[in-house]
């Protein structure tokens, strides 16, 4: 396919673009098969704005008359202003900035707005933008990513007494959404994880992805058993289960399904581990939200910060109406107690949902937050990031396809990796001195998930990566972000490691929305963001004095 086939009208001048803190502008507008870029040229130093096509969630065109033209452009003749002749184009971005275009011409109007709808939502991902960034600081890397299976079993010495690694899964073959190799424990051989696949949802077979050092205990990943009406068993998959606690009196599961979800999962062949089967296994329902849910908490809460009634008792009932602190509360509420389990009882865990591709993710990822030092620098943090969610399968293409504004049929989307983002903020606020990094590589990735230089979040699974050459022919973010320069501008200038476990708060009271992402485009948390910028440089010129 060519590009071109789909723009109709490709530069415009005399454009008016209105975007957030910042005034009306006049220049011209330029699309391409990827971005829409607008210059300024009656700015001295010809302002530019860049935006990539797949950031845009939905937009709104309309062919009324335009008052704006009079209110900003005095010169603007009456008769423009008048005829019907012009348009308007909103563009409601994933980033939720959102952007005005008036343009003169009704027909040029409706062709821009038909190239943005359609280049912003194309699904092939060969033709998406980063298999065609090429930026001239950087080359395509020899090894895609900043670690492998491979890499971080023979950085854990502590695992090679009990557990081993498999490559059982090296064709795919096993599980589809699992990488070629795996950490499972020593005494299990790959003909028995090949039953114990068959076992559990999607082939997710229970696998280690937490070692923790302190004390030897483990976090395990899975799927939900797959019982069904007549309360199958898979003597392989008990005996994979006992061995991950050889030594123990017992170990906890932690179901982010509630007890009722989890027995209804039996009438589509799901279900949980039956106490008769796994009776060292103590099971927890902890109900955590995902899917369409999830997604409309999200779309509620854009729109009560959109809200400019200014009236104090709407925006408070929104902002509960939304549900999207509860969820924050939730997700660490229960990352808690897998800490708990692990930190203070010293027994393993085995975490699973259903598909276990999301909220076990987002769980596992914030208790190794909490409990290891090691994942709270930039390079850990972003490492954990990369084991937990681009190597065990959160479907990214599916879930973030759109964000909050668009008026697409809600189908497979899911802001669960925006989730998690607000509950690592949460822990970066009530601890600003234990994180590593920057709230602004929190705003960095949040943005990056739903449109992207990068390929990192492409895709639903490794298997997809590699089918289409993403490792071989895009960036990789992980890699770009630990670049010098990048790395100073979002590592945390007060940062001071503690071996210390970070226990949050998750009282209602202890938490708050994230303004810096929710309302980054008002004055008011720009100002903010001015603030702490200042500070930021204050703190790292007083080190350097302190250094010299």
């Amino acid at each position: 396919m060519e590009f071109a086939e789909h723009i109709k009208t490709a530069n415009v001048e005399d454009v008016v673009l209105r975007q957030p803190l910042q005034p009306p502008s006049r220049g011209t507008l330029c699309i391409t098969g990827h971005h829409l870029l607008f210059s300024d040229r009656e700015e001295s130093d010809s302002r530019q704005v860049l935006l990539l096509l797949r950031n845009i969630d939905a937009t709104e065109k309309s062919v009324e008359n335009l008052t704006g033209y009079s209110g900003f452009f005095s010169n603007a003749s009456h008769s423009e202003r008048m005829s019907g002749s012009s348009g308007t184009i909103t563009m409601k971005c994933k980033d939720l900035r959102v952007l005005q275009l008036d343009i003169p011409g009704m027909e040029q109007c409706l062709n821009i707005a038909h190239s943005i709808e359609t280049l912003s939502c194309l699904d092939c991902v060969s033709e998406m933008y980063p298999f065609f960034y090429r930026p001239v600081e950087l080359s395509l890397p020899e090894q895609w990513g900043l670690s492998s299976p491979e890499m971080h079993y023979s950085q854990m010495k502590e695992l090679y007494e009990k557990w081993r690694l498999s490559t059982v899964n090296r064709d795919y073959s096993v599980c589809s959404s699992y990488p070629p190799a795996v950490i499972v424990p020593k005494s299990i051989d790959d003909d028995t994880l090949k039953k114990a696949a068959k076992f559990r949802q999607g082939g997710r077979f229970p696998v280690l992805c937490y070692y923790h050092k302190k004390n030897g205990m483990v976090i395990m990943r899975s799927s939900q058993p797959l019982l069904g009406a007549n309360r199958k068993r898979c003597k392989e998959d008990e005996l994979l289960l006992q061995a991950v606690i050889e030594g123990s009196d017992k170990g906890y599961i932690i179901d982010t399904r509630s007890r009722q979800q989890a027995q209804q999962a039996r009438m589509t062949g799901g279900g949980f581990e039956s106490k008769s089967f796994y009776s060292r296994w103590k099971r927890f329902h902890r109900p955590m939200e995902r899917g369409k849910a999830l997604q409309e908490s999200l779309i509620k809460l854009v729109e009560a910060c959109g809200d400019e009634s200014n009236n104090m008792d709407r925006w408070l009932s929104k902002l509960e109406n939304s549900k999207w602190l509860s969820h924050v509360q939730n997700a660490l509420s229960t990352a808690g107690l897998l800490v708990e389990c692990v930190e203070r009882d010293g027994h393993s865990v085995l975490v699973h949902g259903s598909e276990g591709t999301d909220c076990s993710l987002l769980i596992s990822t914030l208790a190794q937050l909490i409990m290891d030092p090691c994942c709270r620098t930039v390079e850990g943090f972003l490492g954990l990031l990369e084991r937990e969610w681009i190597q065990a399968r959160h479907p990214f293409q599916q879930r973030c396809a759109h964000s909050a504004y668009s008026h697409a049929r809600l189908q497979q989307e899911s802001p669960v990796f925006l989730l998690l983002m607000d509950c690592v903020w949460q822990l970066w606020r009530q601890f600003p001195l234990a994180l590593g990094f920057s709230e602004a590589l929190l705003l960095r990735l949040a943005t990056e998930v739903y449109a992207s230089d990068y390929g990192t979040f492409l895709c639903n699974s490794d298997q997809e990566r590699c089918a289409l050459g993403v490792k071989e022919r895009t960036h990789c973010l992980f890699q770009a972000l630990l670049r010098p320069t990048q790395r100073d501008y979002y590592s945390n200038p007060l940062y001071e490691r503690t071996e210390l476990a970070i226990w949050p708060s998750v009282h209602p009271q202890s938490l708050q929305l994230w303004k810096g992402y929710f309302l980054r485009w008002t004055q008011q948390v720009r100002h903010l963001e001015e603030a702490q910028e200042e500070i930021r440089n204050m703190v790292i010129e007083w080190g350097k004095l302190a250094c010299s």
